[in-house]
Parts: C-alpha cells; structure tokens; sequence
C-alpha cells in the first residue's frame, strides 16, 4: 500500500510563490565559466629545476643566493628557462596512426549508413517551473498535455493552464474549500475541453477556449474522483469508492455503464488506441482490463481479465503505441516492478525490478522505448530500451517521488511534477521523424450537442 496524503498549505504559501513562474538557473558563458588551472606533469622537468634551484649555486664562494633580491633573481632566470618549463600546457594530440595499416588484404567492417546514429539524452531538465501546493499524492492524476499543446496542472484548489507555444500560463478554475482539493484533471481529444475531478466526488467539464463550465457529472461516485480517462465522447471516472463509471457527455442521463470490480480506490485508467479495451489499476494492487464490446448499461460490467501479479498500487499504465494489445503496468513501493501484459490472453510477458515506486508510465511514439518516473530512493526519471530493458539513461533533478508525467502531442518533450513542488521539461524523446502520414480522420466533437446543464 502506498500511503498518500491530502495535506493543504498555507494561504502565505501560495502569496509567496507565483505558480508555473519558471525558475532560471544562470550560467555563465564558456569565457566566463572556465575551470583552475590544472598543470600537466608530464609536461614538467622536475629534477632539472631541482637542479637548478639548489645544486647549480654549490661551489660558488659568493652565491647569488645571499641575499633575497638575488635569490629572487637567480629564481626568476631558473623560471624561465629555456630547456623546459616547470608549469605547462601540453599540446593537442596527435592526430590517431592506424597500428596496421589498411591494405587490400584487410577486412574492415564500417557501420552501416542506414543505421541510426546513437541519439543524445540531455541528462537535465531544459525547463522548470514552480509549483506550489502540488498534492503529495500517489493515487490523483494532476498533471495532462493536451492536443492544443496547452498543459493543465492542479495545484491545490486551482487548476492552471500552461500555454507551450506561447509560455503564458492562465487560471481556468479554482474550486471552494468544501469541494477541493482537485484531484484530477484530464484533456478531451479535441484538447480544448477539459474535465476537472474533485474531492467531493464531483467532476467538471469546462470549455478553456471561452473559460466556461459546460456542466457537473454527479451521482456516479459517492468519494473523490481520483483518475479520468477519454475515449471520444465517453468521460470514464474512476473514484475511492472503487467504481469506474462510463460518462457520455451529451446527454443529460450521463452515467451510461458501471464497471465494479475494484475494492479500493482506482488509481490508474488508460484506454487504449482502438478504443475497446479499458485498463484499470487500483490500492488494492489489482490491474483489470475491461472489454467496451461486452460493456452493459443494464448492469454491471463483467472484466475481461483479473490480474494479480503486482504486489503494491497499481497507479501506472501505458498502452504500447506499435502494439495494440501490449500494456505496461507499474507497482508502488512496496513493488517496484514494471510489467507487460498481452490483454489478448491475460499473460504477463515480462516483470522488471526497477527497485524504487513506480509513479507513471509513457511509451515513445518514435521509438521502442519506455519511460518511467520513480519515488524513493533516486526519484528519478529512467528511460529503458524495449524489449531488453536495458536502462539508456538516468533523467535526475527532482528531490521528491515524480508523481505525474505527460507528454507533449507531438511526443518530444516530457513533463514531470513532483512532491518537491517544480514542473520539470526534459527533452527525452528527441525529434520526431519527418515522415508523411495521411491527414487523422475527422472525429465527431465530443460536445456538439452539449448545452450548459448545471
């Protein structure tokens, strides 16, 4: 069990920090951050001047080194001997000399030219912000990069909206005391509606594009709703109560399907790309993946699969984006594994011991890579090659558990919120490639018949 904490802060806390105010760390420019001088002794007659600072005076019956001024003088001629010096700078390398030379009777295997260059991973963070009154949560989802490259983040009461192409950051909506904290936010795919869950079990819709409540979703939870998940027009909620409801947002009757299963609260949900297949994590360390096809709006929804491998909260999910019924899971501290599950069969393909809480999970949608953010020890942020899970790099910074991560629409660029209260923007992924896909198919928008329904 993970244990997780609704702790507010102080209202003299938030007055002195400004949120999303990014912090800059300055560094001086390569003239004006060079190093000490570090001598090189290779380069250095030791004995020689030795020689020349002691032995050379010997057998003189009037030494120069009498008095101070020609000790100093005779000191100055041995510095700047001709012979060598006793402090220098070694020249550049030679340039590298084959130890057999090539001929014709020599095999050399040079590197393919189609195969791709080894990427460079910045090992920091290009960009951080503040954060204050971020929830120490393990079970909310507070952090969602919408398709209209506007990042939302809950901090406290207040939900605030981060422009990434024009770095501008808004205020869409903070909620009373009674009925915050935030507990989760989560984008619609048309990235320009957002839903709002709360602690008083109640979730909001709101249009960000004219700062508008569109409506409340109630009467599915009777707890918070900690997590949220899109499948076109269909809102799912899952709350501490254990129950994941199916929202349709155009209707009045909103509550279209019931999912039960769970015995305490559902921390993780994720539908995957083609839309039929829900997964659910929850404290009760139990993963389910549901079937949209065998859904029933006349009674509870049977799960397709009941897995029960992981030992500790099941909060991280991340469907693989080349293979549409891989998913990954990952468990809290008292697990520390990332596994893969075939959702076809219900079979786990492979468990790793990460040895540290497993927060979130994203897959790269260029490579065959998975990202995974941790809490103690390291907090950290490791990027693994998949299928081997060989790490290939260890993203550090945070000096609390990486709570939440999102990824930006066009794949690139992470962000990760952590209990230490900062917003952090690693360039992970690298460039997409430039490849030329046909142009998404038109989907019908999700609120086209919805009117303001309080």
């Amino acid at each position: 069990m993970d244990a997780g904490s609704l702790n507010s802060s102080s209202n003299l806390k938030a007055q002195s920090r400004s949120p999303l105010k990014e912090q800059f760390i300055r560094r001086k420019n390569s003239r004006e951050n060079l190093d000490r001088f570090i001598p090189n002794r290779s380069a250095m007659d030791f004995d020689y001047a030795h020689y020349m600072l002691t032995e050379g005076a010997k057998g003189k019956e009037n030494s120069s080194v009498s008095s101070p001024s020609a000790y100093r003088k005779q000191l100055a001629e041995a510095m700047n001997m001709n012979r060598t010096r006793i402090l220098a700078f070694k020249n550049k390398p030679p340039a590298p000399v084959d130890v057999f030379p090539q001929d014709s009777t020599t095999t050399v295997h040079h590197q393919d030219k189609s195969s791709k260059p080894r990427r460079f991973i910045p090992q920091s963070s290009e960009r951080t912000l503040d954060a204050p009154d971020l929830v120490d949560d393990y079970y909310l989802n507070l952090l969602d990069w919408g398709s209209g490259n506007v990042l939302a983040i809950a901090l406290g009461n207040t939900v605030y909206l981060w422009d990434a192409t024009t770095g501008s950051t808004s205020e869409l909506v903070t909620v009373e005391d009674e009925d915050g904290p935030i507990t989760s936010v989560s984008w619609a795919p048309d990235g320009r509606h957002i839903a709002v869950g709360l602690n008083n079990s109640e979730v909001q819709l709101w249009d960000t594009t004219s700062n508008r409540q569109l409506r409340t979703l109630r009467g599915g939870h009777r707890q918070r709703v900690g997590s949220l998940a899109w499948n076109n027009h269909i809102l799912t909620t899952g709350g501490m109560d254990g129950i994941i409801v199916n929202n349709d947002v155009r209707i009045r009757s909103h509550i279209v399907e019931t999912y039960r299963g769970h015995e305490q609260e559902v921390c993780g949900l994720k539908w995957s790309a083609s839309g039929q297949q829900l997964a659910s994590g929850g404290n009760d360390n139990m993963l389910f993946i549901w079937d949209r096809a065998t859904a029933s709006s006349n009674s509870t929804t049977q799960w397709l699969h009941r897995l029960e491998e992981h030992t500790s909260a099941v909060k991280a999910l991340a469907w693989c984006p080349f293979q549409s019924n891989l998913l990954a899971s990952g468990g809290g501290s008292g697990d520390r594994c990332i596994k893969f599950w075939n959702t076809h069969t219900g079979t786990c393909l492979n468990s790793v011991d990460t040895g540290s809480q497993v927060c979130a999970l994203l897959w790269n949608k260029n490579e065959k890579e998975l990202l995974s953010s941790h809490g103690f020890t390291q907090n950290q942020l490791t990027l693994w090659k998949y299928p081997s899970m060989v790490k290939m790099a260890e993203l550090n910074g945070h000096t609390s558990r990486v709570l939440y991560l999102a990824q930006s629409p066009d794949g690139c660029t992470v962000a990760s919120a952590a209990a230490d209260e900062t917003l952090r923007f690693w360039n992970v992924f690298g460039a997409p490639e430039a490849t030329t896909k046909p142009a998404p198919k038109a989907r019908a928008e999700p609120f086209s018949n919805v009117t303001r329904i309080r």
